[in-house]
């Protein structure tokens, strides 16, 4: 059975011999939360607090955050606390009640969209919003296929969970679901890889047609996240979904982790493709740790499924979250923050360029913004996947106070996405530590 890229590629595996592996805490865990759970690091992190890109362990040590996407202004911001704190001493109910601050900010946050996309439809989570959409897009098509790349991650939903192959072969794809590959600059060096991707839509749209099966949806990540972090070339998902329209399906805008100004060169994800969606999704930065997300769209294409099945969720849109995600937005034009992952992101970027003139191992600098894909290999020069050295060199980088993660589809790939608060002293001391651990 094929593990969990996403989950098991940098998870704890228990080992009483290594520091920590004795910790109570940790047993306690196990046998409260059950093995479907995953710690990260060979010795897990026992955060107590955080401010700005700066998380605190219960002994007290610092570690830079260069992970945490969904404290997006920072940890315990203060101006969302307070906004929290404030709604939260004053009203914290549903949706089916007049409410001035969530049309405001309804309002608020279509105005960061495309013309036409015009309508939003609050839920919880970023599973949430992925089953929302693509239940709305088989209504709106009468499709059922959906096209997502092979290592995507969708969610945990039924529905999404079966869109979600990065969660490996316990998860099985669910009926009418099929994957293209997305692209591997390292192994596939000399492909156009928006051509490839294009081609690789069109195959699996024959293959639709072959079964009997209309097509609904291309549902993508914009930055490719948990496929390696491919953001470039701006206009890499053009073709593909060229295809898919052409054929009778929608595009649906995964957003959850490129949105909300994390590349820098634009707000959304989708912007640096050209593309305005039929539909997109939204999730963990939108309330900077509050659970709210949400599905954007096209009224035309929402009304088929709005006018046919009452919408309602119970804690969707609730009044804290709605407070939490207003001062985001509010935080990310006031403070600069678009400017600041663009500028610090090209930062971060060149510092390891630079590294990987003295480490080979380095096979490939990638990303956008605060969103950077560091691709690791088994050997100077070659192009086996460095699994086992990516690993190394995650814990290398915890247990100097530095904490990111991995993705691709080989777990080779370390992934550097921190709060878009991110400062230049942030992004130099990644790469110091980075050239040390290596």
């Amino acid at each position: 059975m094929r593990s969990s890229t996403i989950l098991d590629a940098n998870a704890y595996r228990p080992d009483p011999d290594r520091p920590g592996g004795d910790d109570p805490l940790v047993a306690r865990r196990q046998r409260a939360l059950g093995p479907a759970y995953r710690l990260f690091y060979d010795e897990p992190v026992h955060l107590v607090r955080g401010s700005g890109t700066t998380l605190w362990d219960a002994d007290g040590r610092a570690y830079l955050d260069a992970y945490n996407n969904v404290a997006s202004v920072g940890h315990a911001h203060p101006r969302v606390v307070a906004a929290v704190a404030e709604q939260a001493a004053t009203l914290n109910t549903h949706t089916r009640y007049l409410d001035e601050l969530l049309v405001g900010y309804a309002e608020e946050l279509l105005g960061t969209f495309p013309a036409g996309m015009d309508q939003v439809m609050f839920t919880c989570t970023g599973s949430e919003a992925n089953d929302l959409a693509v239940r709305i897009a088989r209504r709106a098509t009468g499709g059922t296929g959906v096209i997502v790349t092979a290592e995507a991650y969708h969610g945990n939903t039924d529905l999404v969970t079966g869109l979600s192959p990065s969660l490996g072969s316990g998860a099985e794809l669910g009926p009418h679901v099929w994957t293209v590959a997305a692209p591997d600059p390292v192994r596939r060096a000399d492909e156009d890889p928006g051509a490839a991707l294009a081609a690789e839509v069109r195959r699996v749209l024959d293959e639709m047609a072959a079964a009997g099966v209309r097509p609904a949806a291309l549902l993508v990540d914009t930055a490719l996240s948990s496929d390696g972090v491919h953001t470039h070339p701006a206009g890499l998902l053009a073709g593909a979904v060229a295809e898919v329209r052409a054929a009778g399906g929608l595009l649906i805008a995964d957003e959850v982790q490129p949105g909300f100004a994390r590349t820098g060169s634009a707000f959304w994800g989708f912007e640096r493709h050209g593309l305005a969606p039929e539909l997109a999704t939204l999730g963990k930065p939108m309330g900077n740790g509050m659970p709210i997300a949400a599905v954007v769209g096209r009224a035309a294409v929402i009304d088929a499924f709005a006018s046919a099945v009452p919408y309602f969720n119970t804690f969707g849109g609730n009044h804290v979250s709605v407070a939490a995600a207003r001062t985001v937005l509010a935080v990310i034009e006031e403070e600069g923050l678009r400017a600041n992952a663009a500028a610090v992101g090209e930062r971060l970027r060149r510092h390891v360029r630079e590294l990987a003139a003295d480490h080979p191992e380095i096979a490939d600098v990638r990303g956008d913004g605060l969103y950077v894909g560091i691709e690791l290999v088994a050997e100077p020069g070659g192009t086996e996947p460095g699994t086992a050295r990516a690993r190394d060199v995650v814990n290398g980088l915890r247990r100097e106070g530095v904490l990111c993660s991995v993705c691709g589809p080989f777990g080779s790939t370390l992934k550097v996405r921190p709060p878009l608060v991110f400062s230049p002293a942030d992004a130099d001391r990644f790469a110091e530590a980075l050239a040390g651990v290596l």
